[in-house]
């Protein structure tokens, strides 16, 4: 009888190694197409998700990288009641932009989308001009604004441990 049971247990030990490296082979293999699924890029114009897909959108992608940066604009209007005080907010309008660098302003001034006043009181309040609409159709729609690069606005996504980031903006980031 004693042999029964050790032929039992030697089987219950061969099931339960089997179906343990079973289990692990399922969580490996889960892993990996979780990993697949995740890494799969949609470039549909319902989701961004990286910086390139965004470079890709801006109107003139080669001034942008050349003179300054892609940029996602929204445009929305806030309402701001007293009595009683609400903050309403509309449904933002998103589209591809760019950020210039001061050091090209002249590309806005040549194309005569900013004039010298303009240009002058944007620098006077150290800000930068950023634009949407394309700059190669001279017929098309461009809206330039004045814009400040606001560093109270902190990316919090760059203090998470393990990601390696610095805490404080280089001056190259600086427009």
């Amino acid at each position: 009888m004693s042999n029964n049971n050790g032929k039992k247990s030697q089987i219950a030990a061969a099931f339960s190694y089997a179906s343990v490296a079973v289990m692990a082979a399922i969580f490996v293999l889960g892993i990996g197409l979780g990993i697949a699924f995740s890494s799969t890029a949609n470039f549909g114009t319902e989701n961004i998700a990286s910086r390139e897909a965004i470079d890709r959108s801006v109107p003139n992608p080669e001034i942008c990288a050349q003179f300054g940066a892609s940029a996602i604009t929204m445009d929305l209007r806030a309402f701001v009641t007293l009595n009683p005080f609400n903050v309403y907010v509309s449904q933002p309008l998103m589209q591809p932009g760019c950020v210039l660098r001061s050091s090209n302003w002249s590309i806005l001034e040549q194309r005569d989308l900013v004039t010298s006043d303009d240009v002058r009181d944007c620098r006077k309040r150290l800000n930068t001009f950023g634009f949407t609409g394309d700059l190669e159709r001279p017929n098309e729609a461009h809206k330039v604004d004045c814009v400040y690069q606001n560093d109270a606005a902190r990316n919090l996504f760059l203090n998470q441990p393990g990601f390696g980031a610095p805490s404080n903006p280089s001056a190259v980031e600086r427009f």
